[in-house]
Parts: C-alpha cells; sequence; structure tokens
C-alpha cells in the first residue's frame, strides 16, 4: 500500500433539501465541485433509501448558475457587483430610514420552509423581537399552516403526535388529499412495505385518481371541497355504533357534544354525505365500516386538505374522529400531516409563522413577556403578523415598503402571482437573498441580490413531519463571495444597532439559543422543549444525531409519540374538539368558467425548479407544462388531446399541452406547479390561483379554481437543442430544460418553415448546417456541427406529429462524440445504439422501450422488470407508471 497516496474523501451525513420526510443522505465530494449521492443507511426516516430527486441531488450543484456576489441596481435598471459591507451598510441604512419615516410596520421578512432553522430563528428574532414589526411569513404559509391552525386550535399546540414507524405498524392508512407515491414517495414504501409484509388496507380519499390510487386497497374520488362532510359523517358513524372511547374522551377532551352536534347538522346519514361527496352510498359505508372496525388507523393528508379556504375545519374534522376514539398517540394509529417542505416544521418551530412568537409561542401577553425577557428585547412586536397574501396585498397598496425575501421565488408560488409580481416592483426597497442569478422574482428587480449559500455548503438543522431534527452538513466550501443567510440577517442586525443580540460565532450558538429559550420556564406546560440541548458545544453539535422533539433536559433521547395518556395543552391539558363551518368551496365553477382547476407536484420536479431544473434525469420524465382533462370535457370543449389549451381565470392566464386523463373528473382540470418564466412561455399557474384564504389559517385556496379552457393553434411543433441558450422567437410557446451537455427546448410556433431556416442560419451561419427541408409536408430538420461534433439540433413538424426527441438527445449527451452520418441523425435514429424512448425510472434512468421489451421478453411483473433493469427497485415512485406499461402490454396481446 502506498502511504502518500491521497485519502479518498469522507462521506458527509448530511439532510435531502425537498420535501418534509428528511431523508438522511450520504454527500461525498467529488473533487470538482460536485458530490456523489447515497441514502443514508443509518437514518430512521429513509434507511438508506432516496426519492428520484434525493438521488440526482449531485447533478444540481454546479455553479453556472449561481449570484456569487453581492449586487446591486444600477439607474439602467441592470446589476453592478458591489462589496458586502456596502451591500449590508445600505439595507440596514434602507430598514432605518422606511422605519423612521412610516413605523416598523412598514418592514418585512417573506421567509421559506428551504431555510435552516438557525437561520430562520435569527430573522425572526431581528424583525419581531427588535425592529419591533410582527410582519415575517413564509411560504409555508401555502404548505401546510392550515395543519398548525387546526392543531393549534384542537391540541392547543402544534403537535404532530405520530412518528413515521406508525405507517409500519398500522393496519389501515388512510391519505386523503396527498399523491404521497410521487410526493413523498419515500414514506410510501414504507406504508407499501406494510401492506405486503402485514396486510394493512390502504385507502386513498382524492378527487382525482393518482398514481397513489393506483396501489390502493380503495379509492374514493371525492368532490372538491367535500373532506370535512366525510369526516363529520365518520364522527356520526362512529358515535352510533357506539365506538367512541368515552373514558378518553372523559379525561382528555373537551366539546365532543357540540362537535357531535354538529356533524349531525353536516351530515346526518350516509345519504347526506353521498350527496356531499359524489360517491355511492355503498362506497361511504365500506369506508366506514373498514375505519371503524380498524383500531390501528393512520389517517394522514397533504395539500389537498391544507390548500382550501376551510383546510383548518378539514384537519379538524380528521382529528375530531381520533380523538373520539382515542386513536392517538398509540403505535400504529393517529392523525398525521405530511409536509411538503425540508424545514416547515422548523420554521415553525421558531415562529416563522405571521401570527407565532418563538417556541411554538403565540402572541399571548405572557407568553410576549417571555420572549421579551429571553431575548432582552424591549420593542418585541406585540400582535400577530400579515400572513402570506394579506403581506403581499400589503405590499400592493403601500403599507409595506420594504421587504427582504429570502430562499422563495413569490412571483412563482403565491396565488394572484400577477399581482404579487407587479406589488415587489413597486417597493421602496426590496431585497432578495437567493443562489441563482435568475428566477421570478429576480426578475421584479430587487435593488439588492445577497448572495446566498446553498444547500451542500448550509450549516444547520432541520425538522421533518415526524418532528424529528437533522443535521444539514456542509460538505463543499462556499463559492465565490456566498454566505449563509443567518450571517448575512446577523450582520445587518450589528449595523441596526443590535450587535450584541446577534454576536453568534456560528450557527451551533444560534441552535442552542433556539433550544434554551424552548425550555425558558416551561416546565412542561408547553409542547416544544429541546432543553437537553441548550448547553450544545461546537463538538456536540457536530454530533448530532437525529432526534425526534420533545427532548427536555430530562429526556434527552426525544419523544417519538404524543396524546396517547392525554397531556393536551389547551386548557385544563385537554384537547378541543371544533365544529365546522357548512363545507362550501370558496368559488364555484360558472358558464365563464366552467372547470375547475386542481394544482400540484409532479414525480421528479420539486416547486419552481431553481434546482431539480438543473438535473437532465429529472426533466426526463414529464418534460413540459401541461393541464390534465377528463376526455369527456376534452370534447366538449373542443379541445385536442395533445394540443394546447389557454386557461383563464379572473386573475390571469397560461398555455399548456392537454393531457386527456380519465383519473380527473369531469368538470375538473390539473396543472402542476413547477414552470415558471423561467422555464416556459406561459405557464405561470401561480398567475391563474386564487387568492381566498382560510380564515383561520390565511392559506389560500389552490385546489379549487373557476376556470375556462379554450383551444389555441399553432401550426407547427418542434424540439432544439443547443450548447448554449438558445431563444426562440417572443411569439413561439416553449418549455425549456436541462439535457446532458446543454439545454433542451419543445416549442410550438406559427412561423413559416422559411422563417425558422433563416433564424438558424442567423444562429449558427459560421458553423456546418446540414438541413432537410420538405416544405410540401411542413418539416424542417437541421443540425449544426463544429469540427464534426454536434453543436446544434432543430426538428420542426406540423401540429399533432411533433418528432420524438430521445435519440437525437442520446446523441447530443456526448459533446465529443463525432457524428457519423448526418442524414441518420436528421433522421431521428442512431445507427450504433437504440431508442431508450421517454424515460419511465428517473432514478436509474430506464427508458419506456427498455421496460416495453422486457415485458414483451417475458418479464410478468414491475418487480421482475426490477430485477432485470433496476426500474422501480429505489423510490419506488416509477412502480405505478411500471405496472401500467404491464397492463397496456397484457392489453395489447390480449387484442
Amino acid at each position: 500500500m502506498r502511504h502518500d497516496a491521497p485519502l479518498a474523501p469522507a462521506a458527509t451525513r448530511t439532510t435531502c433539501p425537498y420535501c418534509g420526510v428528511g431523508c438522511g443522505v450520504l454527500a461525498t465530494p467529488d473533487g470538482r465541485g460536485g458530490a456523489t449521492i447515497a441514502g443514508d443507511g443509518e437514518h430512521p426516516t429513509n434507511r438508506g433509501r432516496l426519492c428520484s430527486k434525493g438521488s440526482a441531488l449531485g447533478e444540481t450543484l454546479g455553479l453556472g448558475h449561481r449570484v456569487l456576489h453581492p449586487l446591486k441596481r444600477n439607474a439602467a435598471g441592470g446589476y453592478d457587483r458591489v462589496s458586502w459591507d456596502a451591500a449590508l451598510d445600505a439595507v440596514a441604512n434602507g430598514f432605518r430610514a422606511i422605519i423612521d419615516r412610516d413605523g416598523p410596520e412598514a418592514a418585512a421578512f417573506y421567509l421559506s420552509g428551504q431555510l435552516l432553522t438557525e437561520d430562520y430563528y435569527i430573522a425572526n428574532k431581528l424583525m419581531k423581537g427588535f425592529i419591533g414589526s410582527p410582519h415575517v411569513d413564509t411560504n409555508s404559509r401555502l404548505c401546510m399552516s392550515s395543519t398548525v391552525a387546526a392543531q393549534r386550535r384542537v391540541f392547543g399546540s402544534d403537535t404532530v403526535p405520530g412518528a413515521y414507524e406508525d405507517f409500519d405498524s398500522a393496519d389501515l392508512i388512510v391519505l386523503v388529499g396527498s399523491n404521497t407515491a410521487w410526493c413523498h414517495p419515500i414514506l410510501f414504501r414504507r406504508m407499501q412495505d406494510n401492506r405486503r409484509e402485514r396486510g394493512a388496507r390502504l385507502v386513498v380519499l382524492d378527487p382525482r385518481v393518482t398514481a397513489t390510487a393506483e396501489d390502493a386497497d380503495m379509492v374514493m374520488a371525492l368532490k372538491p371541497g367535500s373532506d370535512a362532510a366525510l369526516f363529520a359523517g365518520l364522527l356520526v358513524h362512529l358515535t352510533d355504533r357506539g365506538l367512541v372511547d368515552r373514558g378518553y374522551v372523559a379525561r382528555h377532551v373537551a366539546g365532543f357534544d357540540e362537535a357531535l352536534a354538529n356533524a349531525r347538522e353536516i351530515a346526518p346519514d350516509i345519504a347526506s354525505v353521498s350527496a356531499s361527496a359524489g360517491l355511492p352510498k355503498e362506497r361511504i359505508a365500506a369506508f366506514y365500516e373498514l375505519w371503524a372496525s380498524t383500531p390501528h388507523v393512520v389517517t394522514a393528508w397533504s395539500q389537498g386538505v391544507n390548500q382550501s379556504a376551510q383546510g383548518t375545519d378539514k384537519v379538524a374534522a380528521i382529528l375530531n374522529c381520533h380523538l373520539a376514539t382515542g386513536r392517538i398517540g398509540r403505535p400504529g394509529c393517529g392523525p398525521f400531516s405530511l409536509t411538503g417542505q425540508p424545514n416547515a416544521m422548523g420554521g415553525r418551530e421558531v415562529g416563522g409563522l405571521a401570527n407565532m412568537l418563538a417556541a411554538h409561542m403565540g402572541y399571548a401577553p405572557d407568553e410576549i413577556d417571555r420572549v421579551r425577557r429571553f431575548w432582552q428585547a424591549p420593542n418585541i412586536a406585540r400582535r400577530e403578523g400579515l400572513k402570506a397574501v394579506q403581506m403581499l396585498d400589503a405590499v400592493a397598496d403601500g403599507r409595506i415598503r420594504a421587504l427582504w425575501v429570502m430562499a422563495t421565488n413569490p412571483a412563482v408560488s403565491l396565488p394572484n402571482a400577477d399581482k404579487v409580481s407587479a406589488a415587489l416592483a413597486g417597493l421602496d426597497l426590496f431585497i432578495v437573498s437567493e443562489n441563482v442569478l435568475s428566477n421570478d422574482t429576480l426578475a421584479a428587480r430587487p435593488h439588492y441580490i445577497l448572495p446566498a449559500a446553498a444547500w451542500g455548503e448550509k450549516d444547520g438543522t432541520v425538522t421533518n413531519s415526524e418532528r424529528r431534527i437533522s443535521r444539514q452538513r456542509a460538505f463543499l466550501p462556499l463559492p465565490g463571495e456566498a454566505k449563509p443567510d443567518w450571517w448575512i440577517i446577523g450582520e445587518v442586525a450589528k449595523r441596526l444597532g443590535f450587535g450584541e443580540a446577534f454576536a453568534y460565532a456560528g450557527p451551533h450558538e444560534i441552535y442552542a439559543e433556539h433550544a434554551a429559550l424552548s425550555a425558558f420556564e416551561n416546565d412542561g406546560t408547553r409542547d416544544f422543549d429541546i432543553g437537553a440541548h441548550a448547553g450544545l458545544d461546537r463538538a456536540g453539535y457536530d454530533g448530532l444525531r437525529p432526534v425526534q422533539w420533545p427532548a427536555p433536559s430530562r429526556q434527552p433521547g426525544g419523544t417519538d409519540r404524543l396524546f396517547g395518556d392525554g397531556g393536551f395543552f389547551g386548557p385544563e391539558r385537554r384537547a378541543q374538539m371544533r365544529p365546522l363551518a357548512a363545507p362550501k368551496l370558496a368559488a364555484q365553477a360558472s358558464g365563464d368558467f366552467p372547470l375547475l382547476l386542481n394544482t400540484g407536484r409532479v414525480r421528479d420536479h420539486w416547486h419552481s425548479m431553481t434546482r431539480t431544473g438543473f438535473s437532465p434525469r429529472l426533466s426526463a420524465h414529464i418534460a413540459e407544462p401541461s393541464v390534465s382533462v377528463n376526455p369527456a370535457d376534452i370534447a366538449r370543449l373542443g379541445l385536442a388531446e395533445g394540443g394546447f389549451a389557454r386557461l383563464a381565470s379572473i386573475h390571469g392566464t397560461a398555455i399548456l399541452r392537454v393531457v386527456a386523463d380519465g383519473g380527473v373528473a369531469e368538470g375538473a382540470a390539473f396543472a402542476p406547479i413547477h414552470w415558471s418564466g423561467e422555464t416556459a412561455s406561459d405557464a405561470r399557474i401561480g398567475a391563474l390561483t386564487q387568492p381566498l384564504c382560510d380564515p383561520f389559517s390565511g392559506q389560500p385556496e389552490m385546489k379549487a379554481t373557476p376556470v375556462s379552457v379554450a383551444a389555441v393553434a399553432y401550426r407547427f411543433e418542434g424540439f432544439v437543442l443547443a450548447r448554449e441558450p438558445f431563444a426562440l422567437p417572443a411569439e413561439s410557446w416553449w418549455a425549456r430544460l436541462a439535457v446532458q451537455s446543454g439545454e433542451g427546448r419543445l416549442f410550438a410556433t406559427n412561423l413559416s418553415i422559411d422563417a425558422i431556416a433563416t433564424l438558424m442560419r442567423e444562429r449558427f451561419g459560421t458553423d456546418e448546417l446540414t438541413e432537410l427541408i420538405d416544405r410540401d409536408g411542413g418539416s424542417y430538420r437541421c443540425a449544426v456541427l463544429r469540427d464534426g461534433r454536434l453543436l446544434a439540433a432543430f426538428f420542426l413538424a406540423p401540429a399533432g406529429r411533433a418528432p420524438l426527441w430521445d435519440t437525437v438527445k442520446a446523441i447530443f449527451a456526448d459533446p465529443t462524440a463525432a457524428v457519423e452520418s448526418r442524414l441518420a441523425l436528421l433522421a431521428g435514429r442512431d445507427p450504433g445504439g437504440t431508442d431508450p424512448g421517454p424515460t419511465v425510472c428517473a432514478c436509474f434512468g430506464v427508458g419506456l422501450n427498455a421496460i416495453r421489451a422486457a415485458f414483451e421478453a417475458g418479464a410478468a411483473t414491475a418487480e421482475e422488470i426490477g430485477l432485470q433493469l433496476k426500474a422501480g427497485t429505489n423510490c419506488g415512485s416509477c412502480l405505478p407508471e411500471i405496472r401500467r406499461i404491464r397492463s397496456q402490454a397484457g392489453a395489447s396481446e390480449a387484442a
């Protein structure tokens, strides 16, 4: 063995930056600015598994898209590089001037579930504690704030009672408004393992029949907005069957009689529930009987419940059923919120929501005084602040004049997003902390762009959906002049004169203070207590293992479940069952707006694609923005499957590809949220969605916006692949996505073939162009070569006959490969390879054609496909699609 050989880089244990599942990750730097990624087999959340997004994290670490230096907007609207001192001085002076002129409530922060707990803590401390403005909110308002409001109203605290282990031991799992197979695939694998190994039953309640429903025992496609009626009816059924745990209710619950009387008004019998939910009485009766007869039941929900103007009541309706039966806080049973973001829970812990102070305290006088004394902050805010939608309304009407946006993209994600963009552009002081050079919020031209550290460079903690605190650890150096968010905020605080309260040597000191506040004057009176961590030094912080809170000083190992023996945080330590408002949608479909637009995620992308959009692997499964519509509505509305449609609400418009989907009910439509002005010509779904909000949570109803749909015709469709960004004419429809070794765009246009040919010749006139032009057939193909290697490719065909790009994309992936036959390339063939077809399994890059070929060769099940091709053996989110391919192959054989 050579003793002078360099040591292989060690893997760093960290946590995935995507959803609230909170998977452990092993990241090993590759020495070139990237890293290899694997699941952490010792992390209790994922046990070594990663979903497609987590597996592809290494593809998102490049610096080509990063903002690396502080930038100041100049008089011409461009940006000049400035020093950190100049930027921080200007930000502090700008806040000071506006606060002196208009008062502290003219200033606000808009934060993100992508921030680490330490970043969140110091931002809240500065604005709420020392500036004295309560206006700090977060994009988590769009994610799970209805659950927060319901849990605080019912439990007296924002507490998730259960643990992921309950998905392993439950005998019945009910998923409400959650496409778990795509949005939380690691948890879905645990549920499927339970079904296979223990025979657990899975029920899916969702207006849309999703990939999750394809692996369920019972599917209930209920009407939008009827969730609360369904669970009110369940409470009535449980009572009438004599299944209420009267002892548990008597000891630990208040308000049962009032909640039951209210439930009888809403859902007096199964017939009324059938009318509300649009489901057969027999199906409802079967679900009620299954829930009633299975003691170990977990009811889990996500955005389909939360993103509603009645989301708080929907969650409360679920909580009421579990409280009435005492099915809470015990192994294998309980209500469970599946959180959307990696640190939405951590943000809640430190007061990231406008109606909360730090350490799960609110704005009651004694809580304000407690936080004031702990922080020594005489100017502490003394009332709740504006929630996200209302905050941007205040920006629009001039009540808020200074706004600092951190780690989020509100010009895409907030409802009525066109109004949001216009409001941001009118601020007196607009600051964005970011790590990308360009997004829709940056297009609103902030005065300062501050370069923030990204995942892999940041050091801190996050809390997942089961209350488990895990470390995100840095394994890459800070690039350029990028800095952690906590450092940036602290430096502004010092310049505002609060230096003594913000003199942190590192995130470990912030975390220790956060832990100390959680234990301050607590003695078990508040749910959130991590007092065991209050004395952590740097070494203890660096070595912190995943732990569930509460972890008080007397119980440092944490707590897996709560409330099994009561101990709620309402008056007299009881839960408070809540009556519900009459279930209804915030807005109804009409003659002018005949469809209800549902929104959500696709399998392999995340939020506005500012991370996943850089991964060719994640861009391959669903490559363009679309609207899924029932085939009957496609015919009724004069649309064309595979064509285009303009969606319009009273707030805005978008143009999307039309997908026929029998899983979408008649009168409904579904569109994914991910595409932005950066990645598509006209696909910002936030521009359509309505800003009507829940009265308790302030969460907007983003699952049922009335829209009109009209066909849009284009003469041609095609694709372009280029090593460098390629701008299409403004009148074209396009979607941009990452491909190996360059950029790809799928597009549609009304430009003539001659105009397209001229465009290519002007753009690549100094290179070798080979063109195939068929004016009569409406086809144009062009390959651009330099030194025999493919530089760009442009394929155009008549609408409805869009050329497939999988083979050309595979050739394009190797920038060093010589093109042997230009004619074969322009024909879309690879003489030396096989066409993989569209990607099905993003984890292992397995295409449709390979899976079809394996089935044709004799594979009989998805499991056999996994053995042969590995597809479906990692996160499993492609398994429903693999089974669907098998069914289609069987149908073809039968025909």
